[in-house]
């Protein structure tokens, strides 16, 4: 399973989006878990001066994301829905997202996330509901194991 957690995190840091938006973020995953961690700069503030809420929205969904496609080993998953709550402003520094897998039927999978500052306060969280997609994880650049 280690190498299909390193194939996933692979696949996440060779992704465009990440690789301009956010070129400082890390990730790790394991079992039914993953987090990520990024540096909040400028370019993610909105015309307020703190970071825009898809920046709150990208990492929750994110590590959600990989905390269940840890456990689904031959295709990506997708998002179906996600409930976000911001709960407080963010300007700069480190932040860290952790998700969890709470709930496996076999079709339907269910994720946590909390988001928090570099002063380890909460910032928003969120759930997600998932869905295995038919693109097999094997096809998706940067998965290779």
């Amino acid at each position: 399973m280690k190498d299909h957690y390193r194939g996933l995190e692979r696949m996440y840091l060779q992704a465009p989006y990440n690789q301009q938006l956010y070129n400082d973020t890390t990730i790790e995953i394991s079992e039914g878990q993953a987090i990520i961690t990024t540096r909040v700069s400028e370019r993610h503030h909105h015309g307020g001066g703190a970071m825009h809420g898809s920046g709150y929205f990208r990492m929750l969904d994110d590590a959600a994301f990989f905390a269940v496609n840890s456990v689904v080993t031959d295709y990506m998953v997708y998002t179906v829905a996600f409930d976000l709550r911001l709960t407080r402003p963010v300007k700069s520094g480190l932040i860290t997202s952790t998700g969890r897998l709470k709930q496996d039927s076999g079709k339907l999978y269910i994720a946590e996330a909390a988001l928090y500052n570099d002063q380890e306060q909460v910032i928003a969280h969120g759930t997600g509901k998932f869905m295995k997609s038919r693109i097999p994880i094997n096809t998706i650049p940067g998965y290779q194991i």
